[in-house]
């Protein structure tokens, strides 16, 4: 497809009150809004159109969860995986055709392993077929007033009509908030466990940001690297999307550093521009950013959701987000309400808490102590257990510790009420320790997420 048809076809799906625009001059989109309002307290690119890649597992949960509300389905409704989903590019769970699981392990999977191959499981479990699923995603996309957004698969993978924006994804992270809060351990599940496997949240901020709670990571190479972060303090929950980052460090980095700058920022809050509410935000008629070359092509090594590079990159500085007043900042400024940082925040100066992993498996469920039938009414949220950072000699592995308490970061939304005794809130019962992926070799192509 040539970049002029690009256009117009956005165009198109924008509508006439669209702004037309080229691409912009920094690479990559940010927007900071309120979870209960949906005011927005920065915004920078926020409307351009962008490959959402994982991100659509959002939207893909959101079709889930509307299903289950609407008892077409439940958590323990047993779906089976098909040809066509065992054939989907990592990252995946890698089922064989034929495997079946509950929706609840199904929907953990896919947040936490963002599996393409359960994604296609799930949106041919509730609709009948990827086709289907994909006009309930678009239906779902147009009541919410996402009109940047078109869905063509539930997984993110590289399709070039799969566009979405940080203005599009800010309301759906909205919506899940407001319409499913008794679902929220959904996305904020720190690691799952199937069998002996052990993967951890891609998001960076869980576990370790003060009072993250949420929510996906995506990357593909035409995308870059894609966060929606949620973190709720003081009973004030924030959205963070960032979309475009060129390391899952810094996309993690640049989330913090816009939440960190909102709980901040408050002091001094009258004197600041208002900048609307997210749906109020006009979109750009433009084609979507692509960043293949950037990320996958003019590279020593191709860029991969699963590298993990320690914390190199953390602290170094993400294009201006700290609001100076020179090059991308001064534009920047003019787009926020925010305060500046200190120049020494980073990431990395908060500890990393230790996780215990929810269980997964196929097959039936489990009636057993370690499967909960369902939360009961008025249940606490669940704690996370503090943090002791890896081992000496160990640099590959973080265990659970007994390092005092810093947070919780599984606290309640605050616009979450208690969990009706209809889902599962599975966790381990012992602490493990927890591998971390090793980097990929230079030169092995990256999976698509």
């Amino acid at each position: 497809m040539t970049f002029c048809a690009k256009i117009l076809i956005v165009a198109v799906l924008f509508g006439v009150n669209s702004v037309v625009a080229t691409r912009p001059a920094s690479a990559d989109a940010q927007l900071l809004i309120e979870a209960a309002s949906g005011k927005v307290l920065h915004a920078e690119n926020a409307t351009y159109p962008w490959y959402p890649a994982s991100l659509t597992k959002l939207m893909t949960l959101y079709v889930t969860l509307q299903a289950m509300r609407e008892r077409r389905v439940t958590a323990e409704t047993m779906i089976t995986v098909s040809a066509r989903a065992a054939a989907e590019a990592p990252a995946k769970m890698g089922f064989a055709a034929g495997t079946q699981l509950t929706l609840d392990n199904a929907l953990k999977m896919m947040m936490v392993r963002s599996a393409n191959d359960v994604a296609v499981t799930i949106a041919e479990g509730i609709s009948g077929s990827v086709e289907k699923f994909a006009d309930d995603m678009n239906a779902a996309a147009r009541r919410l007033g996402m009109v940047q957004s078109s869905f063509i698969n539930p997984n993110g993978l590289p399709a070039d009509n799969q566009i979405s924006s940080a203005r599009d994804l800010g309301i759906l992270a909205r919506a899940l908030i407001r319409d499913f809060p008794q679902y929220g351990f959904y996305w904020h599940i720190p690691a799952i466990r199937f069998g002996k496997r052990v993967t951890r949240n891609y998001n960076r901020l869980i576990s370790r940001y003060p009072g993250a709670d949420g929510m996906k990571t995506g990357y593909i190479c035409a995308s870059g690297f894609n966060l929606v972060a949620t973190a709720t303090r003081n009973g004030k929950q924030l959205i963070a999307v960032v979309l475009g980052a060129s390391s899952s460090t810094l996309r993690a980095e640049k989330a913090a550093k816009l939440l960190e700058r909102g709980f901040n920022g408050n002091g001094l809050a009258w004197l600041r521009p208002s900048l609307g509410t997210v749906d109020g935000l006009v979109p750009i008629a433009a084609a979507p950013i692509n960043m293949r070359e950037e990320m996958c092509v003019n590279r020593k090594k191709p860029a991969s959701e699963t590298d993990e590079d320690d914390d190199a990159e953390i602290g170094a500085d993400a294009d201006g987000a700290d609001g100076n007043a020179t090059g991308n900042g001064r534009r920047r400024s003019l787009l926020s309400s925010l305060l500046p940082l200190p120049k020494d925040f980073s990431l990395a100066s908060f500890p990393v808490l230790p996780v215990e992993p929810i269980e997964v498996f196929v097959g039936p469920p489990k009636q057993s102590a370690r499967v909960a039938s369902g939360a009961t009414p008025g249940a606490k949220p669940i704690a996370v257990t503090p943090v002791q950072t890896a081992a000496a000699g160990k640099p590959d592995e973080v265990k659970a510790g007994s390092a005092p308490a810093v947070w919780t970061s599984l606290t309640a939304s605050p616009l979450a009420h208690a969990a009706p005794p209809s889902m599962s809130t599975v966790l381990a019962e012992t602490p493990v320790t927890v591998p971390l992926p090793r980097p990929r070799p230079a030169g092995l192509k990256p999976p698509e997420q």
